[in-house]
């Protein structure tokens, strides 16, 4: 895993993939931020965003890794195998996961505390949501990107996580690797 925070873009030496992920970080920070994040008027613009970035290699197909991710049945076994679940004592019987196949419909985990919507779904290659944890503020949300590519017979999973609460990077950075790429990773295992 690698994480990296306040990605700057060099107009002469950048990569495409820094463009993309700079682009992504802007858009979350200066979109999807929270008010409070803004001093002054309207025409001062905000320089301080977290973003995270991590990849991650599972010894599964991009098929079976993005079906894992967007299947409700699926991803309720990942989140059964989770740090928070085994550790912080969250209830198995809770509110299961519920994840819609479409383009704008709706995903809740962890019990709801984690919800929000799908912007885009491309199967097999990349899923963009607009996330939000219940903690948050009202009507805050982050966008959450997973993109998917071969690795020899397996899935490198890249993923970038921006417009999340000032702060809260090292915290949501160690919960996408015990919630998310650990127990997904023992899910895929199990066959």
């Amino acid at each position: 895993m690698h994480d990296r925070k306040n990605l700057p873009i060099l107009a002469s030496a950048a990569t495409r993939r820094q463009v993309i992920i700079g682009a992504t970080s802007v858009f979350g920070c200066l979109t999807l931020a929270s008010i409070e994040a803004w001093a002054g008027g309207a025409d001062e613009i905000s320089h301080t965003c977290e973003a995270i970035h991590q990849e991650v290699v599972f010894k599964a197909s991009r098929k079976r890794v993005y079906d894992a991710l967007t299947d409700a049945k699926q991803f309720n076994k990942v989140v059964l195998l989770s740090a928070a679940m085994q550790a912080a004592g969250m209830v198995p019987g809770s509110k299961p996961v519920e994840i819609s196949p479409e383009v704008g419909g709706a995903f809740s985990a962890f019990g709801g505390y984690v919800t929000g919507r799908h912007i885009e779904l491309v199967p097999n290659e990349r899923i963009v949501q607009a996330w939000r944890a219940a903690s948050w503020g009202a009507g805050q949300y982050s966008i959450a990107r997973f993109d998917l590519t071969e690795q020899g017979s397996g899935t490198k999973l890249g993923f970038d996580h921006t417009g999340f609460p000032q702060g809260d990077g090292q915290h949501l950075a160690e919960g996408w690797r015990t919630n998310y790429w650990e127990p997904l990773e023992k899910y895929l295992a199990q066959g």
